[in-house]
Parts: C-alpha cells; sequence; structure tokens
C-alpha cells in the first residue's frame, strides 16, 4: 500500500558516518511499522532496525546497536538511519520496509524499496 524509496548510500570509508532516508508515499504510513534491512553480496538477507508506527519503540540488530538510529517523520512520511562508525563487513544494498509489525523478521514486511547501495572501503 505504500511505496518506498531510499537514498543517501554512497561510498565511505571505514569510520565513517552515513544517514540513509527511506521516503514514503501513499496512506497509511503513520499505521506501519519501519524497518532496515541490508544484503550484502554473496550473503543473506539481514535485518538491521526496526521503529513502531509512532516511535514510541525501536529495534535493533546486536550488530549495529549503539551505532546505528533509526528515526521517522510521520509529518513528511520518511525514515531515517543513521550509520556512525561503518566496517567493510557492512558493504550492502540497504532497504527499507512497511510492515505492521516492527519485528526483525523479513515476512512482517509486505512492502520493500528498491535499495540504496553502502560500500565501506577499507
Amino acid at each position: 500500500q505504500v511505496r518506498l524509496v531510499e537514498s543517501g548510500g554512497g561510498l565511505v570509508q571505514t569510520g565513517d558516518s552515513l544517514r540513509l532516508s527511506c521516503a514514503a508515499s501513499g496512506r497509511g504510513f503513520r499505521n506501519y511499522a519501519m524497518a532496515w534491512f541490508r544484503q550484502g553480496p554473496g550473503k543473506d538477507r539481514e535485518f538491521v532496525a526496526t521503529i513502531t508506527p509512532n516511535s514510541d519503540s525501536k529495534y535493533y540488530a546486536n550488530s549495529v546497536k549503539g551505532r546505528f538510529t533509526v528515526s521517522r517523520d510521520n509529518a513528511e512520511k520518511i525514515v531515517y538511519l543513521q550509520m556512525n562508525n561503518l566496517a567493510p563487513e557492512e558493504t550492502a544494498r540497504y532497504r527499507c520496509a512497511a510492515g505492521l509489525s516492527a519485528v526483525p523478521v523479513t515476512a512482517a514486511y509486505a512492502d520493500w524499496g528498491q535499495g540504496t547501495q553502502v560500500t565501506v572501503s577499507s
């Protein structure tokens, strides 16, 4: 029911920071949990972070906890992912997704963006 378009990816060096954005169109954004997933070359899709509709709860993968921050602006229908102290292992295509529950599983999200590439050089 929502279209999602990510932006903000790019090439950075180890230790750099980057902020990704996910812009949503369509109605109902305020009711959706939003999440970020990533998939690197030769790797499975990995959960990164999720946020509840009213930002009352946020959940992070252990690998990014303390370094990444997910947030959202419901008025503008945008969800963000602030990524700090990036490592080469985090090179991946990052996708945002909308679902009915803020849980760390792919199946919970029905609508997905096409992703934005993040490359972290050594």
